[in-house]
């Protein structure tokens, strides 16, 4: 059976890795793509249309919303940030898992609109691991790492919405679990129909043969 690609969606607090998970899962196996989004804003030196974002003006940007082009999008400082329908429909039906790195509000957005996506968050074995990762960056003020702490404890409220919980403690292992979840969740029925139906339909023409 193949099947398509499933729509995944990475959630986790600041400092849980997750930029890092999301590489090391593209660099290891062919079947992922990380989802580009659409933006308002000015390229920036090195940037490139199509790879790091798609670029557009403001008029396209929202006729893509009226025609629901987009899963889903926000404005933020001025500017607008969305995710192509079209993008994540054609890695999908090419059997790519594509992966939407976003926030825990986001994610139960995606949720709702498209009931067969697979969330999952990733966390740290522990708040003090959190607190020491965010210090070690080392590129942010004790009074900005305090906001982020007390963001992830807002964060943490949404958790048991999601599918499942990964701890990132060793990252090569987390890669492996993220991936073994993701395979298991694409052979779930409700991702299938499309297999089961054709199944289905090939065993009602044997009865009918046999009448």
């Amino acid at each position: 059976m193949k099947s398509k690609g499933i729509l995944m969606v990475l959630s986790g607090f600041s400092g849980a890795g997750k930029g890092t998970l999301v590489k090391a899962l593209l660099r290891k196996y062919d079947n992922y793509a990380l989802s580009v989004s659409m933006t308002t804003r000015a390229p920036r030196e090195g940037e490139r249309d199509g790879v790091e974002y798609f670029f557009t003006d403001k008029q396209h940007f929202e006729e893509t919303v009226s025609r629901d082009g987009l899963i889903e999008y926000a404005s933020y400082c001025g500017n607008y940030y969305g995710t192509p329908r079209a993008y994540v429909e054609e890695q999908m039906a090419a059997g790519k898992n594509v992966i939407l790195e976003i926030e825990i509000q986001g994610a139960l957005k995606i949720k709702e609109k498209f009931p067969e996506s697979l969330l999952i968050f990733v966390t740290p074995p522990s708040a003090e691991e959190l607190r020491r990762r965010l210090e070690k960056r080392g590129t942010e003020s004790p009074e900005a790492i305090a906001r982020r702490l007390a963001r992830a404890v807002e964060e943490s409220e949404g958790i048991e919405s999601y599918d499942y919980i990964v701890v990132n403690d060793d990252l090569d292992t987390c890669v492996e679990e993220i991936h073994r979840l993701v395979e298991a969740a694409r052979s779930v029925p409700v991702r299938n129909t499309e297999f089961i139906e054709r199944i289905r339909q090939e065993l009602q023409g044997f009865t009918k043969g046999a009448d």
